[in-house]
């Protein structure tokens, strides 16, 4: 019953939609940027998302969040999908590539691994060796044409990176609501954040969007913000961390592949050495969580009380 459950259909889709979905993102975002102001494709993406989670969660029956985990998800809403996702939509929009773009983001947990130690965490050698590794990967990748054309492009990327892993961390010392509740309130929040800075940036639609704006749109709602979230909760319940966590180095390649495919893109030698670099820092980084804790032997009452009076 073990091995079937392992290759449930379940865990298939879940896995499905956490590689291939969270990983074709990269490419929607790409082409919604050429009918979409960049800052107002991610807020709408996120309110109207968040909207619909946020309603179906409350009909399900969930508490309705206080106001202390809404400002706490708020913060978090505010650096993961304002700051980070938002960084990364500019960083396209200036027109990096979707692979390269997905590349850099694969970066995060470095920048956990260095968030976490200012709240007490202690790395292992092997983590720390991951993360002097995804330096040197960083280093590489910003010397391809690809970021080397686009230096704000790069700064962005770098900055959504650390803003994702910051606020990760942080999240789990503050009081969330429970479960996706948190997830809705953070997409709604930090939808609203975007808009707000699309506003002030002067952003707006030179034309109605055409259908591909609108599929784009779509696609980021409903696959890339709802299901593929999802997805991943489900996994977290479901497989150990490192499986749940292991889109960061597969999404690149899919980006990567999507992204030639479809629209064209290419990437330098410098790039390819640098994904190869970067997805083996973070799989350095990730087989520590593989390592199941040795268990005790199980002693039975009977056999412990045998032994104590056997010792007297």
């Amino acid at each position: 019953m073990s091995a079937l459950r392992r290759f449930s259909l379940p865990l298939i889709a879940a896995f499905f939609a956490l590689y291939v979905i969270w990983g074709s993102t990269y490419l929607v975002i790409r082409i919604g940027v050429e009918y979409w102001p960049p800052l107002m494709l991610g807020g709408v993406r996120f309110v109207i998302a968040g909207t619909l989670m946020y309603a179906f969660l409350r009909w399900r029956g969930a508490p309705a969040p206080t106001w202390a985990q809404w400002k706490a998800a708020g913060i978090i809403g505010i650096l993961l999908l304002s700051f980070g996702n938002g960084a990364v939509t500019l960083a396209e929009h200036s027109g990096v590539a979707s692979g390269v773009a997905a590349l850099a983001v694969a970066t995060v947990p470095l920048f956990t691994l260095l968030c976490g130690y200012f709240w007490g965490a202690r790395n292992t050698r092997l983590e720390w060796a991951g993360v002097a590794m995804g330096i040197i990967g960083i280093a590489m990748l910003n010397m391809g044409s690809n970021l080397q054309s686009s230096p704000l492009g790069a700064a962005l990327l770098i900055f959504a990176a650390a803003s994702w892993a910051f606020g990760s961390v942080w999240s789990k010392h503050l009081p969330l609501p429970q479960g996706a509740m948190a997830s809705a309130v953070e997409m709604l929040v930090g939808g609203v954040v975007l808009l707000i800075g699309s506003a002030a940036s002067g952003e707006h639609l030179q034309a109605m969007p055409p259908l591909e704006g609108w599929l784009a749109l779509a696609y980021l709602i409903f696959f890339g913000s709802i299901i593929a979230f999802n997805a991943y909760m489900y996994l977290l319940k479901n497989v150990r961390p490192a499986a749940a966590t292991s889109y960061a180095y597969v999404n690149p390649a899919v980006a990567v592949l999507l992204g030639i495919v479809f629209v064209g893109e290419t990437i330098g030698i410098e790039e390819a050495l640098a994904m190869l670099v970067i997805i083996g820092a973070v799989v350095l980084i990730g087989l520590p969580q593989w390592r199941r804790p040795r268990q005790l032997p199980v002693v039975s009452e009977p056999a412990a009380i045998a032994t104590e009076q056997r010792g007297n």
